[in-house]
């Protein structure tokens, strides 16, 4: 691990990880602002749950073909462009007036970064060795994670000084400047790039010439990739819950102040952070030690799976805070072990299309950032409690773990007309 932070696969990655860090800084902030936003634009909680949603539909349409956009166009400028799209969005959520405004601006941020995830994918198939194909996905998920907790304690501390309003402008030239950063080192081809030795050439997945613009098998990649993606689905519909409701929870449900909510739910997210690197270091070690695939992925992804569940049940049923604080750091700790697999697994399955693959894989996360936001608003603005929205997630949990046993990393794709 150390030769892989110091060599330029290093620097990809450590690139990577700050893209991930600021698209999770720009798509979490809503959530933190969001009981301001409600005050200050008279919004109910089926409003600001739509709102959630709109994320969600372009980056689930997206998922699959922003895929297939970074590895036809390559991630250099299919990620900057993504980000300036982030930028523009960003700023538009500051400005906005109303749900209506609103609703367009998430819809935009779901465009940039609906290529975003799918298309880093790709570049990590690229330039980082496959042995540590699980650590990469775990690394640069735990600073989307740190970026998802940070969000708390930064928005909340500038809503406190100036107004929510400068959260969103803020984060602009920040993000602006990781574009120029990545434009500048980043290079399609490791073989292109002057820093590559040949030893670590020798390390990379080599591609064929030619592969980013071959013919994707879309109708045979899609059937392979179907069962990732409605376990991806599962995960997805519980990640969301902490990405969107978690400080309207601890607000809503326990009657903590905002500056009490951005603390609890920092302690809540920095758990997901743990978990993040931990499922990458632990699918990756299980993969040498055992050379079992099944193992090293659906192992970890059931593991992560069953423990959230078990620590989500403890929640739908205390009312002291401290409990359900650590039953739900607990949870998404273990549940964001399932991130550096299950990522890992579209690379396992499809290397020469892992932009593709992934986008597909993760189209199931779209999905559920679409439909659970809006469940969980509706549903809680009906029942006025949150037993029945933590319950399906509970269910789905389980559903995961179900399906998870009939995944095959083991058996890479092969397009049958090649």
């Amino acid at each position: 691990m150390r030769k892989l932070r110091l060599s330029p696969s290093g620097i990809v990655l450590a690139i990577l990880c700050a893209m991930y860090f600021l698209f999770f800084l720009n798509r979490t902030n809503l959530a933190i602002a969001g009981p301001a936003i409600q005050a200050d634009l008279g919004l109910s909680n089926a409003d600001l749950g739509l709102v959630f949603a709109a994320f969600g539909i372009p980056y689930a349409v997206l998922q699959p073909l922003g895929g297939a956009i970074g590895d036809r166009f390559g991630p250099r400028t299919t990620l900057a462009v993504c980000t300036l799209i982030v930028c523009v969005a960003t700023g538009w959520v500051g400005a906005a007036g109303g749900v209506v405004s609103l609703f367009l601006a998430r819809v935009l941020l779901g465009l940039g970064e609906g290529a975003g995830f799918p298309t880093a994918t790709r570049a990590m198939a690229a330039w980082t060795p496959k042995g540590q194909w699980g650590f990469a996905q775990g690394i640069t998920h735990t600073f989307s994670r740190v970026g998802g907790a940070a969000a708390s304690l930064i928005v909340a501390g500038l809503i406190a000084m100036f107004a929510w309003r400068v959260a969103f402008f803020l984060l602009i030239p920040i993000t602006l400047a990781w574009v120029i950063v990545w434009f500048w080192y980043y290079r399609d081809d490791p073989r292109t790039h002057s820093s590559v030795t040949p030893e670590l050439l020798a390390r990379l997945t080599p591609r064929k010439a030619g592969a980013a613009k071959s013919k994707i098998p879309w109708l045979a990649l899609g059937r392979r990739m179907a069962p990732v993606t409605i376990v991806d689905f599962c995960y997805g519909w519980f990640l969301v819950v902490f990405q969107t409701w978690i400080p309207n929870y601890f607000i809503q449900n326990h009657g903590l102040n905002l500056s009490k909510t951005a603390l609890f739910s920092t302690g809540v997210l920095f758990a997901g952070v743990i978990g993040d690197t931990v499922g990458g270091i632990l699918t990756d070690t299980i993969l040498h030690r055992s050379g079992n695939i099944l193992l090293a992925r659906r192992g970890v992804l059931i593991l992560g799976f069953l423990g959230a569940c078990l620590f989500m049940i403890p929640v739908v049923f205390t009312a002291d805070l401290m409990v359900a604080t650590i039953c739900l750091s607990l949870a998404f700790f273990f549940a964001e072990l399932i991130v550096a697999p299950i990522w890992a697994l579209a690379m396992d399955i499809a290397p020469g299309y892992a932009g593709t693959a992934s986008g597909m894989m993760n189209f199931g996360f779209g999905l559920a950032s679409i439909i659970s936001p809006i469940f969980f608003g509706v549903t809680i603005e009906r029942t006025h409690n949150w037993t029945l929205a933590f319950s399906v997630s509970i269910a789905m949990l389980l559903l995961g773990a179900f399906l998870t046993c009939f995944l095959r990393p083991d058996r890479p794709f092969v397009d049958a007309k090649q």
